[in-house]
């Protein structure tokens, strides 16, 4: 550690000399909630005489160091009684906050669950935060909140519409985002192809998306960061919460192992509609389930140790022929450790698998797939002076990708066991940032990451004329596979390709008065995985596929500047932003492609580029008995695939088209308003610009063939999406003595029955001999009602 304080001597030589005319002491510690010993992240500690402050990290913990001296200072955090007190600070001193939760919720803020006006002069930008809480309140398709599709209500995220997977973040693509839960790697975030997210609500603590001005210590994406954090449980008292819905219902459990010491938390949620379906001579299967575990011991005061898990899986079958299985697994281990009061350490070692598989009875066989990852990574945290901060760790990434194995699915099937070529890969990275105070209203963060990534050797691999697996045809003006001309074979332990890219990382605030600043952005990343998918929203069937001899690591360069204003004291926010980025090496695929079982997918694939740029407004009511928020996003999202020689045409003749994920408009509306302790009415209109769509254009007949010829890629988009739910909660009056509290929750979901677009079919018309175009809506006007209660 003295190595690294050396290296930032000269960054500290000012604050070293006015150090030494004054003494100064570190105050230290963590915040915890009082009832249940459960660490808050994200708390404010403001000493208002000297204009400064601490957060606390993810893990509770805050340290701050100040001149000796008497202070007063105020500890607040959204949800609970501000703590405001006194202390003399003539020693180092290590001390713990505890904050009791406000019994009146009126005036709750919605989104931001840090202290605004410090929040102002922090280089932090592009980043939303949500509550369990704000979650909750938001109407829900059948019932089931969904931290996904609140985060689609804040600017700049988008999905691919009802029904689709993932979501999308300023133009990019669902592969670009990196989603994290207690620091663990989750590559399908959907349950039942999108209709829930594989994340429970009620387990989450903490949820930051990071859509700009990413920190250096995320890597691995060139979109965003969804970073989640799961409960852990409280070590007082044992409490259980749960919820009964119309087709899905989950419970969760909390308490102490060891008293003050240790704790558990354990949730699991599940859907039964299925069970109803024999009843109408159904046979169909359609279900999922979850799991959400965390274990946290306190061994001593500078040693915490946690235990956490997450496994999901989704059945789909029909009619006992056909069986599909897939879902998320994960696990890690981490140990926070205190060197001292100034420098806060975390290792973690995380094991993370995504698994698909499908069994075909009336084929006779059963196909698994799938991509594994081990995580070892090692994180500081040094407050080294009251403005400047530093962080800095190693991370390292092994992969196991499972492209398809085919397997008999009974011993008289006819099928043979065959095995798509295993990839593997290591991805490695260092980082170092620095946040630095430089005056009341100007303040930094800055940092490197350098990111290395080694393709290892598999079974074999083939080898082409110049290097080029995809080929012109320029008789008939198409790519075409290009034939290999030989195969080599290699070692697990062999390296065949290597990326090395450093990523820097810059942020800046400057806090022109009291209540408004403006901030700026850059960050570059790399990503070395890609996800095969040509459809506009992924399915769990797309593979993963790592960079090689043949596909390019994903390059961003992403610029932002915004404005941000408090008024009313805080009663009302403004956050504007605009945003630039720029993507090299983003796949496309050649016309006629075809990804499923390919076991040289570079034959079909070309290394384009993206770009993306746009306006995002976001406009909160934080306080008072109606509270919510506007949210506004004007963008424009595109790719490029140009030719490599003059004889080419590239795709899509070279020029640039719309992304598939491309919204110019996207409006949401979301608002609360509680009329007294029993009643509250919450609701949420969206409007969004249709999805870019390619459409047939013309037709014509070929020796009685009947040939369609399409429009440039998608030139077209679907019809606008608009749709306004509801939801209205009701408390019934409970006696302070009795330990159990319910709600009841009744929800109206597209209330006035819009008919949205998920896609457009065309066939023609045998009785008129006319072509017709089939609109497919997936959900009309859905009621619903939950039951929630804890005790």
């Amino acid at each position: 550690m003295a190595g690294l304080r050396n290296a930032i001597f000269i960054l500290l030589l000012c604050n070293t000399v006015l150090s030494n005319a004054q003494k100064k002491y570190t105050l230290s510690g963590t915040v915890l909630d009082d009832a249940s010993n459960e660490t808050l992240i994200g708390v404010t500690i403001v000493f208002p005489e000297l204009n400064t402050g601490a957060t606390t990290n993810t893990y509770g913990f805050y340290s701050i160091t100040l001149p000796e001296g008497r202070y007063r200072f105020s500890v607040s955090y959204l949800g609970y009684e501000t703590l405001i007190d006194t202390l003399t600070l003539d020693q180092n001193i290590t001390k713990n906050f505890r904050l009791f939760e406000k019994s009146e919720a009126l005036e709750e803020v919605i989104i931001n669950n840090d202290n605004e006006q410090i929040r102002l002069n922090k280089p932090q930008m592009s980043i939303n935060v949500l509550t369990s809480k704000t979650i909750d309140q938001i109407p829900a398709l059948l019932g089931e909140t969904d931290l996904i599709k609140s985060l689609t209500l804040l600017p700049g995220v988008t999905n691919a519409g009802e029904g689709s997977s993932g979501f999308n973040v300023r133009g990019g693509a669902v592969d670009q985002n990196l989603l994290l839960i207690d620091e663990a790697v989750v590559y399908n975030s959907s349950h039942l192809f999108g209709l829930f997210s594989v994340f429970n609500t009620d387990a989450i603590k903490d949820v930051k998306l990071y859509k700009g001005g990413i920190p250096a210590r995320y890597g691995g994406r060139v979109s965003s960061v969804l970073d989640i954090y799961q409960k852990e449980g409280n070590n007082r008292q044992f409490h259980m919460n749960g919820g009964i819905g119309l087709v899905s219902s989950k419970l969760l459990a909390e308490g102490p192992i060891k008293k003050e010491v240790s704790s558990f938390i354990i949730g699991g949620r599940t859907t039964y509609a299925h069970l109803f379906l024999p009843l109408f001579d159904n046979k169909n299967v359609a279900y999922f389930y979850d799991l959400n575990a965390k274990f946290s011991f306190l061994i001593n005061t500078k040693n915490k140790i946690y235990i956490s898990g997450y496994f999901g899986r989704d059945v789909f079958n029909i009619a006992d022929n056909f069986e599909n299985i897939y879902g998320n697994s994960a696990f890690n281990f981490r140990w926070n450790h205190l060197f001292s009061d100034k420098l806060f350490s975390n290792l973690s070692m995380i094991y993370s698998d995504y698994y698909y598989g499908l069994n075909l009875d009336f084929v006779g066989f059963k196909w698994n797939s799938g991509i594994k990852n081990l995580n070892l990574k090692y994180d500081f945290k040094d407050y080294l002076s009251d403005n400047f901060t530093l962080y800095f760790g190693l991370n390292t990434i092994y992969y196991h990708f499972n492209p398809g194995e085919i397997r008999p699915a009974s011993p008289t099937s006819g099928i043979r066991i065959s095995q798509l070529i295993n990839k593997y890969a290591i991805e490695n990275a260092a980082y170092l940032e620095a946040e630095h105070q430089l005056s009341d209203k100007l303040s930094l963060s800055y940092g490197m990451r350098l990111s290395n990534f080694l393709r290892l050797g598999q079974k074999s691999l083939n080898e082409y004329a110049n290097n080029e697996p995809v080929v012109f045809n320029e008789e008939l003006q198409i790519y075409e596979k290009a034939d290999p001309e030989t195969i080599m074979t290699y070692k697990k332990s062999d390296v065949i390709k290597v990326f090395n890219n450093l990523e820097p990382r810059f942020s800046l605030a400057y806090q022109y008065n009291e209540n408004a600043s403006v901030k700026l952005s850059y960050n570059r990343m790399s990503q070395y995985l890609h996800l095969l998918s040509n459809t506009s929203s992924p399915t769990p069937l797309d593979v993963w596929t790592p960079s090689g001899k043949y596909i390019k690591p994903q390059l961003l360069d992403q610029f932002a500047i915004g404005y941000y204003r408090s008024i009313h004291d805080n009663t009302y926010t403004l956050e504007l932003e605009t945003f630039y980025k720029k993507v090299k090496n983003r796949i496309d695929y050649i016309d006629g492609a075809d990804l499923i079982a390919n076991d040289a997918i570079e034959q079909v694939i070309l290394n384009g580029r993206g770009r993306a740029y746009g306006l995002e407004l976001l406009l909160k009511k934080n306080a008072g008995k109606f509270n919510g928020w506007l949210s506004y996003t004007f963008s424009k999202s595109e790719q490029q695939t140009p030719p490599r020689t003059p004889t080419e045409t590239g795709i899509n003749n070279g020029n640039w088209y719309k992304t598939p994920f491309d919204k110019t408009h996207d409006l949401s509306l979301t608002g609360n308003y509680k009329f007294n302790e029993k009643w509250t009415l919450s609701t949420n209109f969206i409007f969004q610009t249709g999805l870019p769509v390619t459409l047939p254009g013309s037709q014509y007949n070929y020796n009685g063939l009947t040939v369609i010829q399409f429009k440039p890629r998608n030139s077209n988009r679907l019809p606008n999406y608009n749709r306004l739910d509801l939801s209205l909660r009701f408390v019934p009056e409970s006696r302070h003595e009795k330990k159990w509290k319910g709600e009841w929750v009744f929800g109206i979901y597209n209330i006035y029955n819009r008919k949205n677009a998920a896609s457009l079919s065309f066939r023609n018309n045998t009785d008129t001999g006319y072509n017709e175009v089939l609109r497919l809506s997936l959900f009309g006007i859905i009621p619903s009602v939950s039951y929630n209660f804890k005790f």
